[in-house]
């Protein structure tokens, strides 16, 4: 574990709300995490007086100006374009490619955010393109499902680079030395499947890895089971599969508002049952785990939701520090390494038409 102060670029100007959301965020944070010292990259004139409501947080920050704020529907194409090297989301970004900063964050444009961070900080080796891990609650606790966005679509090769960069992520956030790893699908039987995510399953299944227990097709309900500690799937699917979670959560949270107050005799059972209540509230509150990690890339930055509260915002940032903290970037090159002297033998292995992987 590292020591030290943990020192966190935080695109002030990013998000539905931006300043009001990210420095209040960033507030609670630095109460949980005193060992803080945030770079806050914004518009000076807008950041300022926000800032001075929260003088700890002034006292542990450097607000350093930035021209340009990304919009939330930029293209990202237009949004390097005219915000590469003057912008609060990539200055942020480029703090932790100068090392300045050991992590950053942004609840701005998420196809931006992605674009920006590959330019400025590559992916690592051998891989060909990163993917957004979410941390997400289950019955069993908490698993790591990735791709939830990040890109569109994925061939064998890929899915098994997903497979081991979220198995030795969740090395280090469980404490799992072998965490098992479910590729997500319609169905657990091996027939079924497009052709990309059979032939991953077979690779995962004949190769022995050092760092994962491939357990097979996981389905849909799998995942809130925490069937397993892994799900790995593209980013179409993975999206919607996150955003139907959240929507269900809180499509559920209302209809146990409207039931609670619709009669006298269910107010009282509300009453009787408050804590319990109280804690389910708390179970489906998806601002307890906001906060996507960019995995793949030679830097750690964390995505927020964009419309999320302080609450939520600074569960993205602790999530950030948590990263820092546990050494990341190192645990995953080493384990990356491991894996990959695995993956480069099953390169060479037939796909089902007998022709070798590229």
């Amino acid at each position: 574990m590292t020591t030290g102060k943990v020192r966190i670029a935080l695109d002030a100007m990013g998000g539905d709300h931006g300043p009001e959301v990210v420095l209040a965020g960033a507030a609670l944070t630095l109460q949980k995490h005193p060992d803080t010292f945030f770079l806050l990259h914004g518009d000076e004139a807008v950041c300022a007086p926000v800032l001075s409501r929260y003088p700890a947080l002034k006292s542990s920050s450097r607000l350093i100006h930035a021209d340009v704020a990304i919009k939330m529907d930029d293209k990202p194409s237009q949004a390097l374009r005219y915000g590469r090297g003057k912008s609060s989301m990539w200055r942020a970004i480029d703090s932790v490619k100068q090392g300045e900063a050991d992590v950053a964050v942004s609840a701005g444009n998420t196809g931006a955010l992605m674009a920006m961070a590959l330019f400025c900080l590559r992916t690592m080796a051998n891989i060909d393109r990163p993917a957004i891990a979410a941390i997400w609650p289950t019955i069993k606790g908490e698993s790591i499902v990735l791709d939830v966005g990040a890109t569109i679509g994925a061939d064998a090769r890929q899915l098994v680079d997903l497979a081991i960069m979220g198995s030795a992520m969740a090395q280090i956030m469980f404490d799992i030395a072998k965490p098992t790893v479910g590729l997500l699908n319609v169905g657990v039987e091996e027939m079924k499947g497009v052709e990309e995510v059979k032939l991953a399953a077979k690779i995962l299944r004949e190769t022995e890895w050092p760092g994962m227990t491939y357990a097979g097709f996981v389905e849909g309900d799998d995942i809130g089971r925490g069937t397993v500690d892994v799900v790995v799937t593209e980013g179409f699917a993975g999206n919607i599969a996150l955003k139907t979670a959240e929507g269900t959560a809180k499509q559920i949270g209302t209809y146990l508002k409207a039931a609670m107050g619709r009669t006298l005799l269910s107010k009282l059972g509300y009453l009787l049952a408050k804590s319990a209540f109280a804690e389910l509230k708390e179970r489906l509150d998806p601002r307890k785990v906001n906060g996507g990690v960019f995995l793949g890339l030679d830097g750690v930055v964390i995505k927020s939701h964009g419309g999320t509260d302080a609450t939520g915002f600074s569960a993205a940032v602790n999530l950030g520090y948590d990263m820092v903290r546990h050494d990341l970037m190192a645990k995953i090159r080493t384990s990356l390494n491991e894996s990959f002297g695995q993956r480069a033998k099953s390169d060479g292995a037939a796909d089902p038409k007998g022709e070798p992987l590229a």
